[in-house]
């Protein structure tokens, strides 16, 4: 069966029909015939009054022309840009495809029936009998085969048939602008229902015409003066010389599709001989996805200096234009606690309900405690209430010792019931381990939202690799400080638009621009706490800075107030940097007085008390009885006296204290067992631990110098800071690390185990870090096991650092007697070195005996 082999539509007058074959091919029951003066339709040849349906290549898939007859191709009679649509549709067959058609077959619609078009394409003087109409939908066009008298020619008739089409075009409904045009058969069409539809490039190949023989490769010429008949042709490519692909072949590009379908549908099958070759070639014709040359991606491969940083500020200002919106909304949403539910007057309300139903109705009453220290404090608290209404262009900083209750002070009651309050806690950054944990501590703590910092690692090696193959860095990946920059530049933007949320059109001053309105206006300003500002400046020291960077452009563009808070006392360093020409609001928090400290941790009893009171009365249904404090109920207060005056006022240590009260503990014994606890963490922390620090890193002190302060101040209350940095301890220490004095200081301050006190700009005294560790070292100092121990490590390392002086004082006098007739100059600084040397060995024949006796201590001691 040969497939989409199908007449269209009879040609004949109504009525007529189709006689089908056994393949389903239709042949016309009718010849055009030539007359004079009509066209005459008379039924083709019959046996005995059937069909004949003995057509030759039917099982071939070819079509087969006999003597006086040829094949000319009609194109343009279906939409060839539709091909692919039809070749899928449900329907599949090509043969369903005139069906379809059939519907606009209608009186009012005749004209776009394809077989009226071919009706209308032949003229009815031309002598030619039509014997059958095989249609190729997917190529646009339809074979026609005729049978013409043996007085004329198929090319004449070709000839006049293009004549007449040029003359009078015949142009379908889908195509206005391009008539019907024809052409002659010259090959052996090859009817297949493959989906290969038409392209502009044709692969010709060249096979042999016969079995035995080895067809020749045509030329370039050859082909030319073949196809150009066709159409205009854009190029052709012959087969690389080198090529062993077989058969052999090349490609004709065409400038228009239908053309290459033309020349496809008319050479496909021919054969040809070359004028001097003794072989005839036949000619094999496909249609070949034309291969695009990739121009823009060859350029781009061929230019990555250019094509990579355009691609990095593309991805850049994408980057800007679509998330930095949404970053901002949600570091409003941060700031103004919008998206919190905790904050919305629901959860408020029930909260309240709860609340007075648990407590019996009555609400408790806010800490009394927290009231007294506050109340200790107002003056400052109103102080730092009336910075935040005046427009001042600098920072407030609060300073004070670790428990000073600073952060409370600032949170609880300077900004309570504040809104545009944005809180940045530099401890949980500073502490994060890598930069993606930075970035995302960072980003948390501000409401910076989406944040990708796991592709700042996947970017980097990228930028190495990109580096590796060109030798130019990309740029893809953004080191710490330009992403730390990034993240408070977006907050900046977002509390400017915080700030201004309280503006209205309706105010009178509406006609200010938005900086002239926020320096009109400082009560609408946001408000930024930075906590724990100058944590550890040992790494990611930089971070400190772009945030005082950030904070001076937020004051100085009249953007939010911003308060520090600190226990460092070099915070004024970055500062200073950041805003050089202010004078920076400095308030300090020192440890309560003896008064004040008694009074907080009394209130907190009463608060206590207060409580537990008012549930026992409300159990017994009875009526509420006097409220009676712990100083009414308990003897032991008396006690708190000396007790407050052993631990201090610092207020986090007066806090445990309270709690220690609460559960039942006396005053002493609650002090006592603080004491020992400070004890322990100090020998934990700084005098048995190993060289090394909490982050992986040498420490920058040795347990012999910890243990030198420990033991000094738990004679005295302070130490001078020179004097300290004097003992061999600390200026000949043999612990790597340890070897600078005053960073051991430093380093020691930090860890809070002492406190250095500055004098006119210069360090002067030392103290201990809390009031507590004054009892704590006494205690440790009490303690015959650890004193001995301690002590006798402080000796062994003064021995071994006289033990080197020794050495250095003998290799020099080995030096000078080495000098020749042992000159008389060198006398003076000989005797020098000996005296050195036999007080070297005095100390360590003392040290050796001191460090006997503790031996002994500790052989007796558990």
């Amino acid at each position: 069966m040969i497939p989409g082999r199908h007449s269209l539509q009879s040609l004949a007058r109504p009525g007529l029909g189709l006689a089908a074959t056994r393949t389903g091919r239709y042949r016309l029951p009718v010849i055009l015939g030539h007359t004079r003066n009509a066209r005459r339709w008379e039924t083709t040849a019959q046996v005995d009054g059937k069909v004949d349906d003995k057509i030759e290549g039917e099982k071939t898939g070819h079509i087969e022309a006999n003597p006086m007859e040829c094949i000319i191709f009609f194109d343009n009679l279906f939409p060839l840009k539709l091909s692919s649509y039809f070749f899928w549709r449900p329907w599949k067959s090509q043969t369903d495809f005139p069906k379809v058609l059939k519907r606009l077959n209608s009186t009012s619609l005749g004209m776009f029936d394809p077989a009226a078009l071919i009706k209308r394409a032949i003229p009815k003087d031309l002598p030619m009998d039509i014997i059958e109409i095989i249609p190729r939908t997917k190529e646009g066009g339809a074979y026609v085969k005729f049978r013409y008298p043996r007085y004329t020619s198929a090319a004449d008739i070709q000839g006049k048939l293009s004549e007449y089409l040029e003359k009078s075009p015949v142009k379908p409904w889908f195509s206005p602008f391009r008539g019907i045009s024809t052409g002659l058969v010259l090959g052996r069409p090859w009817l297949e229902d493959l989906y290969r539809l038409p392209k502009s490039r044709l692969r010709v190949e060249f096979v042999a015409a016969k079995d035995s023989e080895t067809p020749d490769e045509l030329s370039q010429e050859s082909i030319y003066n073949l196809f150009r008949r066709y159409g205009w042709i854009a190029d052709i490519t012959s087969q690389p010389p080198d090529s062993k692909v077989l058969p052999k072949y090349a490609y004709v590009d065409f400038v228009l599709a239908k053309d290459a379908v033309m020349a496809r549908n008319c050479l496909h099958g021919f054969v040809l001989q070359e004028e001097g070759s003794k072989v005839a070639t036949r000619l094999r014709l496909s249609y070949e996805q034309k291969v695009k040359p990739h121009n823009i991606w060859n350029w781009i491969t061929n230019h990555p200096r250019i094509v990579i940083p355009v691609l990095v500020a593309f991805i850049a200002a994408f980057s800007v234009i679509v998330f930095d919106p949404i970053r901002e909304f949600f570091v409003k949403a941060h700031v103004q606690k919008s998206l919190e539910f905790t904050d919305s007057r629901l959860y408020k309300w029930l909260k309240r309900q709860t609340t007075d139903i648990l407590s019996f109705g009555r609400r408790k009453e806010e800490g009394k405690g927290l009231h007294a220290l506050f109340s200790h404090r107002k003056d400052l608290i109103d102080s730092i209430k009336k910075t935040l209404l005046e427009s001042e262009d600098t920072f407030v900083v609060i300073h004070g010792p670790p428990g000073s209750g600073g952060r409370d002070l600032v949170l609880d009651q300077v900004l309570g019931g504040r809104k545009k309050v944005l809180v940045l806690d530099c401890k949980p950054v500073i502490d994060a381990r890598g930069e993606a944990g930075t970035i995302g501590k960072l980003a948390m703590a501000v409401g910076y939202r989406p944040v990708f910092s796991w592709t700042n690692s996947i970017s980097s090696m990228l930028d190495l690799a990109i580096q590796g193959t060109t030798g130019v860095k990309a740029g893809l990946s953004e080191n710490l400080e330009s992403q730390v920059t990034k993240i408070l530049q977006t907050s900046a933007a977002a509390l400017k638009k915080v700030s201004l949320t309280g503006r209205k059109k309706s105010d009178n001053d509406a006609h200010l621009s938005d900086d002239a309105y926020l320096e009109a206006h400082p009560e609408d300003r946001a408000v930024v706490v930075i906590d724990n500002f100058m944590h550890k400046t040992e790494d990611k020291g930089f971070i400190y800075d772009k945030i005082s960077e950030w904070a001076a452009t937020l004051v100085e563009n009249n953007i939010a107030h911003v308060i520090f808070l600190t226990t460092d006392t070099s915070f004024s360093k970055p500062l200073s940097r950041a805003l050089p020409d202010r004078v920076i609001n400095q308030v300090t928090l020192g440890d309560l007085s003896s008064d004040v400290a008694k009074h907080f941790v009394v209130s907190q009893l009463d608060n206590c008390n207060s409580d537990n009171d008012e549930k026992d009365n409300h159990n017994e249904g009875q009526s509420p009885l006097p409220i009676k404090t712990d100083k009414q109920k308990r003897n032991d207060l008396e006690e708190l006296d000396e007790c407050i005056e052993t631990l201090g006022g610092r207020l986090t240590d007066l806090q445990v204290l309270a709690r220690r009260l609460k559960v039942g503990q006396s005053p002493k014994r609650a002090v006592s067992d603080i004491v020992d606890q400070s004890a322990a963490d100090i020998l934990r922390m700084f005098l048995l631990a190993a060289n090394k620090s909490s982050d992986g890193g040498e420490k920058k002190w040795s347990n012999e110098q910890a243990w030198y302060l420990v033991k000094s101040l738990a004679s005295q209350e302070s130490l001078k800071y020179n004097e300290v940095l004097l003992h061999n301890t600390f200026a000949s220490s043999l612990t790597p690390g340890a070897s600078s004095p005053e960073a051991a200081l430093e380093s020691l301050a930090d860890a809070e185990l002492i406190t250095i006190k500055s004098q006119h700009g210069r360090p002067a005294t030392i103290r201990p870090g809390k009031p507590v560790y004054q009892a704590a070292f006494v205690r440790l100092m009490e303690d015959p096991v650890v004193k001995a121990r301690m002590d006798l490590a402080a000796f062994t390392e003064l021995a071994k650092i006289e033990v080197k002086n020794i050495e250095k004082a003998e290799q020099e006098l080995t030096v000078l007697a080495g000098l020749p007739n042992g000159p008389a100059q060198a006398s003076g600084r000989v005797q020098y070195l000996l005296n050195k040397l036999e007080v070297s060995q005095k100390k360590i024949e003392a040290f050796e005996k001191e460090m006997g006796g503790l031996k002994t201590v500790l052989g007796k001691e558990e």
